[in-house]
């Protein structure tokens, strides 16, 4: 493997994939979930046509993906559930989710950017990304458009984290707030943890995805945002535990707090100076 790109960061919430795009603004009229016949029709082929054999393509001559424990999934064929994953592809995290829980389809909570532009934001849309509302009305509609995709047996994919880190080996915090869907809609809850392992000699490492749950709280008599919490922290430890199978770096992630980035720039500025 090459030697490591260095990136430096403020805070762990920092987001490196800027772009131009003016997001849409999600109101109450926005219409999460159109019932016309011809988009309809025209999801259904995009999703099982198109965008499937795409992200299995993709994923598998280039990162040679394996999944580990998905079978785990198949016991909650007849019924919906959520997925936490690890944010650290920009493409190939929309495949995950569809890849793995095939022949269910999976739906992405995704940010307004990701439906913004003119006719990409309605594939994507049709593909299945469910954008974050951006006032009352339609958060109420978000909510419902979730349990309506639960109780139909889909699955609902998060990236807590937020933003995309490219190849980050690490897990970032994320908050609480998401997990009040699984707890609201009583669905089964599973993470999956995107790992980054040596594969012989090839350039590009191997992406193994690990499988955990359900994790579930079944405690009656504790509130909303204790079960949210407990949900959240027993995701995020077995995360955080399945990280640790990382075993190579293509991005090094350092914060600028810290010392060792000025130790690197001395020895490039060293390596460079030599090799004059």
């Amino acid at each position: 493997m090459e030697k490591p790109k260095v990136v430096l960061y403020k805070e762990l919430s920092d987001d490196f994939v800027g772009n131009d795009i003016k997001p849409v603004s999600i109101e109450g009229s926005y219409v999460y979930e159109p019932n016309n016949v011809l988009w309809k029709t025209c999801a259904w082929l995009l999703y099982r046509l198109i965008a499937l054999p795409i992200g299995f393509l993709y994923s598998k001559l280039k990162f040679r993906y394996k999944v580990v424990n998905a079978s785990s999934l198949k016991v909650y064929k007849d019924q919906g559930y959520f997925l936490y994953i690890n944010h650290t592809q920009t493409f190939a995290d929309v495949t995950w989710p569809t890849l793995i829980t095939f022949p269910k389809k999976a739906f992405i909570v995704a940010s307004p950017n990701n439906v913004s532009l003119p006719i990409l934001g309605d594939i994507t849309k049709m593909i299945g990304a469910i954008p974050i509302p951006s006032d009352f009305k339609s958060g109420k509609n978000f909510v419902r458009t979730i349990s309506n995709k639960i109780k139909n047996k889909n699955v609902i994919a998060i990236y807590p984290e937020a933003h995309v880190w490219d190849y980050y080996t690490g897990i970032r915090p994320f908050d609480v707030a998401t997990f009040k869907y699984p707890v609201e809609t009583n669905a089964p809850v599973f993470s999956i943890t995107i790992t980054y392992q040596k594969d012989g000699k090839k350039k590009t490492p191997r992406i193994v995805a690990y499988v955990d749950g359900p994790f579930v709280v079944d405690k009656k008599n504790i509130s909303l945002a204790e079960k949210k919490k407990m949900l959240r922290d027993m995701v995020y430890e077995k995360m955080l535990e399945r990280s640790k199978n990382s075993n190579v770096e293509v991005i090094k992630y350092i914060k600028t707090e810290d010392k060792q980035w000025l130790i690197l720039c001395f020895v490039e500025i060293k390596k460079f100076l030599t090799d004059l």
